[in-house]
């Protein structure tokens, strides 16, 4: 049955550029902090009130395999996406109908295939990242019971891009708030009072998980414009499966190798001593706001030019480009300002050691002043990613920041073992990337060679 088509205007592709980047921009920064607040909940009740061997089997190996799981799969969700939101620019109603049940329905199988291999396979997943032998059974416990309800985790993620993708970025958000406060809440209940520990953490999780999940189902089966799940229709269509994995693949490969990277930079830090691990761990909770904010403005980008791509606007797309580089440039360099200023306030939040604080002060002074050499890398990738454009892109990534930031760590580092020699490479490797970006897209990009058509 052919789908009725929204009466609205379409502020994407026809309103101000700036207010609708921004209108795109603030629910997905607000998301996004809750994520973190939902992550940090966990590993602070069962750190605070069942120990330090409950916190590392919550936020350590755990921590680590669940992030790079779900980052790859959220990287293939940008497939779907971009499909969705060019579809959605076209008004094809009956595409954007394809790619919303297609990519349900693979959701929903994918995370039936975690479930079973991730059950089968955590012992020696954990063994592998050399999990220490003391948190081992915890470590498994937790992991299996968060496999278990994968599926809630896979759905929320489909759907919620979906939203995105047609310019819904409130709702993800709500949706994401209400499960954070009712995850703290449980986990309360599950670890506090009840005495659950690590098993209740992980209940908590999977059943708010579940609940965010069939929150945005409902939000898509209720809704009368042309992305309306009917699960009649819930399958999945070869074609439509093919392109969206054609595009999001790179960006989900992506995520992997970045989680390997800094697995080694960890491994380096660590080879430094306690003080700079504990540093280290404290600069990257208070540098993760600046993180949030490029990535905010990379989704917005993505959808904003997916759906003037689609639209046939290419003038509109180079203007948004334009429009998110000036606008990430200029938050990047506000927060810049404040964290070399008053970041050391953040310090003090997490530990009263002077010689910890001395050290992660001295990081956040080295690195912050050149946050600005990341943004050209967030905002092209995400916009290229916007017209399909996403294997170039995932090399220019994978070889600039990935590749060369592995090989400075192994090669260099060991000529000069301290803590400036590591972060070098950050700006090392983000320059050279934000080079091959700007060749890239100006000369030999989908964009370029539209742009002389």
């Amino acid at each position: 049955m052919e789908r009725q088509l929204a009466e609205h205007k379409n502020g994407i592709t026809e309103g101000v550029i700036w207010k609708q980047v921004l209108l795109f921009f603030f629910p997905i920064l607000f998301g996004t902090f809750f994520q973190q607040l939902y992550n940090a909940a966990d590993a602070m009740i069962v750190g605070r009130f069942v120990g330090k061997e409950a916190l590392s089997a919550v936020a350590g190996s755990t921590g680590m395999l669940t992030q790079m799981v779900v980052g790859f799969f959220v990287g293939l969700s940008s497939g779907a996406a971009v499909l969705v939101s060019q579809y959605y620019g076209a008004k094809r109603a009956d595409m954007v109908g394809y790619s919303v049940h297609t990519f349900v329905a693979f959701s929903i199988l994918t995370g039936l295939f975690m479930t079973v291999v991730g059950i089968v396979l955590t012992p020696w997943m954990l063994s592998a990242m050399g999990t220490p032998e003391e948190v081992m059974d915890m470590s498994v416990l937790y992991l299996r019971v968060y496999f278990a309800g994968i599926v809630g985790n896979l759905v929320y993620n489909s759907g919620a891009a979906i939203l995105r993708a047609v310019g819904d970025s409130k709702r993800p958000l709500y949706f994401l708030i209400s499960s954070c406060l009712i995850n703290i809440v449980l986990d309360m209940v599950l670890v506090v009072v009840l005495d659950l520990g690590v098993l209740g953490a992980a209940l908590a999780t999977i059943l708010c998980q579940a609940m965010s999940a069939g929150m945005v189902i409902v939000a898509l089966m209720r809704t009368k414009d042309m992305h309306q799940l009917l699960w009649s229709q819930v399958r999945m269509d070869g074609r439509m499966l093919k392109r969206m994995i054609r595009i999001g693949f790179p960006s989900g490969l992506q995520s992997v190798m970045y989680g390997i990277s800094n697995v080694i930079i960890q491994a380096a830090i660590n080879s430094l001593g306690t003080d700079s691990v504990a540093a280290w761990a404290a600069y990257s909770k208070i540098d993760s706001m600046f993180w949030m904010i490029v990535s905010a403005f990379g989704i917005s980008a993505t959808t904003f030019v997916g759906q003037n791509f689609g639209a046939g606007r290419m003038e509109r797309v180079r203007s948004g480009v334009r429009t998110c580089m000036v606008m990430t440039i200029v938050s990047s360099l506000i927060m810049s300002v404040v964290i070399y200023n008053w970041g050391i306030y953040g310090f003090e939040l997490f530990t009263s050691d002077k010689s910890v604080i001395a050290i992660g002060v001295s990081m956040m002074r080295y690195l912050s002043p050149v946050y600005v050499t990341y943004v050209s890398i967030e905002i092209l990738s995400g916009a290229l990613r916007g017209v399909g454009d996403c294997w170039i892109p995932m090399m220019l990534c994978c070889g600039g920041v990935c590749f060369l930031r592995v090989m400075w760590v192994l090669v260099a580092v060991p000529l000069r073992r301290d803590i400036y020699m590591i972060m070098f490479s950050y700006p090392l490797t983000w320059v050279i990337t934000t080079i091959l970006f700007a060749v890239y897209y100006l000369f030999f990009s989908q964009l370029k060679i539209r742009r002389g058509r």
